[in-house]
């Protein structure tokens, strides 16, 4: 019973040392996660070798991931990219293996872990943000390290019980029949499973049968069944999480499952092959290492056969999980509130979205009145359906979990907010707007071309900036925004003379009886409405691509 006891402990401390030293190395990062992450993943293959290195420092592929789906919410990563940071995820969290099979196994390291749990408990009461993180990062690797030890301990004691003859074998012998090796192997995969499922941690999971294949509770070719199941029961977490999640996040856990179930079927049908030879090299290499190297390697397997598909993959998950709601809010994802910056990006995305739905009703209305043609239905639906997405967007903001930290944030910050202000602006006079108003004149027919030309000028701007992207603007798409930025001011300053002359001009002649005074004010006011959504368009445009003028 103590013996059984020491080990549960063991694993406990060990589950408990990787929550505090992920959760500190995370704060240690700051916002350095989300940069790093947005900007290597340019392809999927970069993304996994980013998301497997991003892992590994952090020790966490659920940082990792949570990231990801932030991200790739937000806009700032296409799914495909994301994709490719899970795969790597998958590589990177089993490094901590190789620190059991290398260390942890071995040695009693009971000594150098007490003091590294009290010096950085001690950092992590005494100091703040990062250097905090940096105590409770050292603190539970010191947690870590002790786990290991009393696991390792608990572990000798039940091998004096436990027998590899005691669990199924998973190789047939040369008398058996070969189903009967492979009945065992899935026995002791579901049991994999259900180890992971229980601790909700895949790493410590592997931790527990490396201590018992080193102990001689298992054998090695059981130790790698076990391991196939241990890493499909990691993506039980990511299912369980996604449950009335977005469905980008849906998205992301069912490629995962996904990913899972491939590995293990491809790891299970090389399984008769593979395992001889590790039971082979085992009597030139240490067997703990072996089971390390198995382990990364069946994820780096699983990597290199779905990587070179990741678009037809893509395209499957996808079809599995349709996206639905309106387009404008997609980037609202509750993922992105975590980190600030994030947040702001899924709000400037949304409000580019916006700007281009409305201005894309607004050109419609003004050519369907020059040409005098009826106007189409759902062309007054997409602007309120902007306004609640501008509505969703400020509430949006509001539940962001903090401020953010550089000043170059904050500044991105204010412009995102004066754009969201001009959108919201732009659709409220768009909504009131009267686009029948009758223009008999040149200058009323010369106002609506000009509203009608700075509006398809905003909507590109708009799609240049809403649409996803994984990686910064190129020289040339900026260049090209800039000068579409020109235009539209050229546009909104011409307007906006020919909107004091045609007041003066067009009040004058009911003056001269030429005009009744009704019809007067409604086209000064119709003229009016036109120089403010111009100018709206051209603002929030101004804001979102970062030029102050």
């Amino acid at each position: 019973m103590s013996t059984a006891i020491s080990a549960l402990g063991g694993v406990g401390l060990f589950l408990l040392g990787m929550t505090v030293m992920t959760e500190g190395l995370k704060a240690l990062a700051g916002s350095g996660l989300r940069a790093v992450l947005s900007k290597a993943a340019a392809t999927p293959l970069r993304g996994s070798f980013w998301g497997a290195l991003v892992t590994l420092l952090v020790q966490s592929s659920s940082a990792t991931i949570m990231t990801t789906i932030g991200l790739v919410s937000a806009g700032l990563l296409t799914f495909p990219q994301g994709l490719g940071l899970v795969f790597g995820a998958n590589v990177g969290t089993t490094g901590t293996g190789w620190l059991v099979a290398l260390i942890g196994v071995r040695v009693s390291l009971t000594a150098a872990a007490m003091p590294m749990i009290f010096v950085g408990a001690l950092i992590k009461l005494l100091a703040s943000g990062r250097v905090s993180g940096a105590g409770a990062a050292l603190a539970g690797f010191g947690l870590v390290l002790f786990g290991l030890t009393t696991l390792q301990q608990g572990m000798g004691g039940l091998a004096e019980r436990l027998h590899p003859q005691d669990f199924p074998a998973v190789l047939a012998g040369t008398d058996g029949p070969w189903w009967r090796g492979m009945l065992g192997a899935l026995t002791l995969v579901v049991a994999g499973l259900v180890m992971t499922a229980i601790m909700q941690s895949s790493t410590a999971a592997v931790a527990v049968t490396l201590s018992a294949y080193f102990a001689n509770a298992i054998g090695l070719d059981q130790g790698c069944a076990l391991i196939i199941g241990q890493n499909i029961g990691t993506a039980t977490s990511s299912a369980l999480a996604a449950i009335g999640a977005s469905t980008t996040a849906k998205r992301l856990a069912v490629a995962y499952v996904l990913f899972k179930l491939i590995a293990a079927v491809i790891a299970l049908l090389l399984f008769p092959i593979v395992t001889p030879l590790l039971i082979q090299a085992s009597k030139t290499i240490d067997g703990v290492t072996l089971l390390a190297a198995y382990h990364t390697a069946y994820n780096v397997v699983g990597v290199v056969v779905l990587l070179p598909l990741v678009d037809r993959f893509t395209q499957l998950v996808e079809r599995i999980l349709p996206e639905r709601g309106s387009p404008l809010m997609r980037c609202l994802d509750p993922s992105a509130l975590a980190t600030p910056i994030v947040a702001v990006e899924a709000v400037r995305r949304t409000t580019a979205r916006a700007l281009a739905a409305v201005c894309d009703s607004i050109e419609t209305a003004l050519v369907s009145e020059i040409r005098n043609e009826p106007l189409r239905k759902q062309d007054a639906v997409s602007v309120r359906e902007a306004s609640d997405a501008m509505r969703q967007a400020q509430v949006f903001l509001s539940d962001v979990a903090g401020p953010p930290e550089t000043e170059d944030e904050q500044q991105r910050l204010t412009s995102t907010l004066h754009a969201l202000d001009h959108a919201s602006r732009l659709a409220e006079a768009a909504a009131a707007t009267d686009f029948k108003t009758v223009h008999a004149g040149p200058d009323d027919l010369r106002a609506d071309g000009l509203c009608a030309h700075a509006m398809g000028l905003a909507i590109s701007i708009a799609d240049n900036l809403g649409a996803p992207a994984g990686t910064d603007p190129s020289a040339k798409e900026m260049t090209s925004t800039h000068e579409l930025l020109l235009q539209l001011e050229h546009f909104a300053a011409e307007l906006e003379t020919l909107q004091r002359t045609h007041r003066s001009a067009t009040l004058r002649a009911v003056a001269h009886g030429t005009l009744t005074a009704d019809v007067a004010i409604a086209r000064v006011d119709t003229l009016r409405s036109l120089q403010a959504l111009t100018r709206h368009a051209w603002r929030c445009a101004v804001h979102l691509v970062g030029r102050e003028t």
